[in-house]
């Protein structure tokens, strides 16, 4: 029996290098390879040297001079505000929808897993304008906002909610797929152990989520920083108050400040390579992750606090 198991496992793999929908000539192998690297160099690589070499071509003076101006910091604070505000609040409602979606069976279940998809199907744009038919001067709720000298539209929330929208699909949609294949069965198994829900989500859910995770936080905090449709609607452009940095660097555009417009676009160019080391240091951390060990872990647990209670 183990013999004719070793030979099958010494056999697959030759009659996987023997199929020949896998097997291509060398050439054909290099021509694939060749399209790739130059998509790859034409559009991603080469524009990439061209905004760094255009944001240092007056210098490193001018290049930090850009950076510092006033409206740059305040571009970059609006920014990172509106991410901070919008990543946490996005990561809170993608675990709970996400544990809503894969681990109960209730009501509602398919339109729930539809909006959270809505501002994938919506133009940024779009959303936009929604949020200023609602909270605008004419909007549904524009009066009763400016009795109480609340603004919304053309201020920091409205570009905070634009932000939250069109990035709370991200966390959940990353979270919805790895727990559905997970299923529920070591979530069973803790609570036939003696776990309270608390108790099961942390010890036995979380770190079998905990990359994929932080992979749609990353994905949500990309595109928090880098958003221009909702925002451009909602901000006004008032400089120094509710531009972004996208926002900024189309201003200073159009004023053919083009070094100053390239210096903090190549800002952003190097969030957005941090953001690229970091997805991919998480996949190839969620390829060596295993789902098991969770469940067996936790009797250790709830036998430790069992007794810390009974001490006391």
């Amino acid at each position: 029996m183990a013999g004719a198991a070793a030979l099958y496992v010494h056999a697959a793999p030759r009659h996987y290098e023997d199929n020949p929908a896998t097997r291509e000539t060398p050439w054909i192998k290099w021509i694939i390879v060749g399209i790739s690297l130059a998509f790859f160099a034409l559009f991603l690589l080469l524009p990439l040297t061209v905004v760094f070499s255009e944001g240092l071509r007056k210098g490193w003076a001018a290049y930090f001079a850009a950076l510092i101006d006033d409206d740059a910091l305040s571009a970059i604070q609006l920014t990172l505000i509106a991410a901070a505000i919008a990543v946490p609040l996005n990561l809170v409602f993608g675990v709970a929808a996400s544990w809503s979606i894969a681990k109960f069976d209730f009501r509602g279940k398919q339109v729930l897993t539809t909006l959270i998809d809505l501002p994938f199907s919506v133009s940024p744009v779009v959303s936009g304008l929604i949020y200023v038919l609602m909270f605008g001067a004419q909007g549904w709720f524009g009066p009763w906002l400016q009795a109480h000298d609340i603004k919304i539209i053309f201020a920091i929330p409205g570009i905070v909610l634009a932000t939250i929208f069109v990035t709370f699909p991200f966390v959940a949609r990353e979270l919805i797929p790895l727990m559905q294949a997970q299923g529920k069965e070591e979530e069973e198994a803790a609570i036939v152990l003696g776990a309270n829900g608390w108790q099961t989500f942390w010890h036995v859910t979380l770190p079998n989520i905990k990359w994929g995770l932080i992979y749609g936080v990353v994905l949500c905090n990309a595109r928090a920083m880098g958003e221009f449709g909702a925002v451009s609607v909602v901000s006004g452009h008032i400089r120094g108050y509710t531009n972004t940095m996208p926002l900024h660097i189309e201003i200073l555009y159009n004023e053919y400040k083009l070094s100053a417009a390239f210096a903090v676009a190549s800002l952003l160019a190097m969030l957005a390579l941090v953001t690229l080391v970091i997805k991919t240091w998480v996949e190839w951390n969620m390829t060596r992750q295993t789902s098991h060990g969770s469940v067996q872990d936790l009797p250790a647990v709830l036998s430790t606090r069992g007794a810390a209670s009974g001490d006391k």
